[in-house]
């Protein structure tokens, strides 16, 4: 039987003595305010207890994390859709890479870099009555909780700053592979990626992709085999151009976000998440990806 709580115990002591915790992201002003020695897991162990450690309720930017929830409501709406127009392969290049883009005739590597999720908001905006409200209450459905909201805020700086965010959008258009207007996909687009949410929180929202796609309140939203799929392109794309680094050291699908936030998880066995929010060179958390190849070092727990 696995101590959790001791080798959360250990590991906040171990990763809150390492220096260099990296740097909180500024290319979005209102991130950059975020103290960087925060810290803070969650850990659901599916049929058993839930454990927690430093700052797991304190809210923060998801960011591109949201990116996993909002492909699985689209799944849900129109799988042969998404997957027309959008592919499932890595793409080694930064999230917000453009010219990949160009060179592939507008058709993203997958739907986890910025152009791939754009063209999964254009697919919401066309299937959903209300886009932000309707994925708010998704996502709060997810989590069994009404405590999440859009960090409005921080919707408003990325869109005031968000010049490769409308590139990407238009060179879609140009390519066909966006069927509503630029500004009121991007609108969405930047709302969705401002949910605030804390690792609790995060933790029981990603709870139905280590559950055969039923939530925490045993709700069937996705297939089992949709969620098996969703899974597959987190391990191989849900760290950009570090996925490969993160498949190596830490060995769980998984999803990370520029608000320094790390969610991954292992199928039937637990749903973990971590936040410190320095970055890496590659924008993921420092301290966060270090907390996770200790935690699986130390339980022996991943897919490998």
């Amino acid at each position: 039987m696995i101590d959790f709580k001791s080798v959360l115990k250990d590991i906040q002591h171990t990763v809150t003595q390492i220096e260099d915790k990296g740097e909180v992201a500024n290319y979005i002003p209102e991130l950059q305010h975020v103290d960087k020695n925060a810290f803070g897991i969650y850990l659901n162990v599916i049929g058993s207890e839930d454990f927690e450690i430093g700052q797991s309720q304190t809210k923060f930017s998801a960011q591109s994390i949201t990116k996993v929830l909002s492909l699985a409501l689209a799944v849900s709406k129109n799988a042969d859709e998404v997957w027309k127009r959008v592919d499932v392969e890595p793409s080694g290049n930064p999230f917000n890479h453009i010219s990949l883009l160009e060179v592939e005739n507008g058709f993203p590597r997958n739907p986890f870099i910025n152009s791939g999720a754009i063209v999964i908001a254009d697919i919401l905006v066309s299937s959903l009555k209300n886009p932000k409200q309707d994925f708010l209450e998704f996502v709060r459905l997810l989590a069994n909780d009404n405590d999440i909201h859009y960090d409005t805020k921080v919707a408003q700086s990325e869109k005031n700053t968000g010049f490769k965010n409308y590139a990407i959008a238009n060179l879609l258009k140009s390519f066909d592979n966006l069927n509503n207007d630029v500004d009121v996909v991007l609108d969405f687009y930047f709302h969705q990626c401002s949910l605030y949410m804390s690792c609790e929180q995060l933790t029981n929202a990603f709870f139905l992709f280590a559950n055969h796609g039923r939530c925490l309140s045993n709700k069937l939203h996705i297939s089992a085999s949709q969620a098996k799929r969703i899974n597959a392109i987190m391990l191989t794309c849900g760290f950009y151009d570090e996925a490969g680094e993160f498949a190596f050291e830490v060995g769980l699908p998984g999803k990370s976000g520029v608000g320094g936030g790390i969610v991954a998880l292992l199928p039937n066995k637990f749903i973990i998440s971590v936040w410190s929010p320095g970055l890496n060179p590659k924008g993921n958390s420092k301290i966060g990806m270090s907390a996770l190849e200790l935690f699986t070092t130390k339980t022996n727990l991943s897919i490998f």
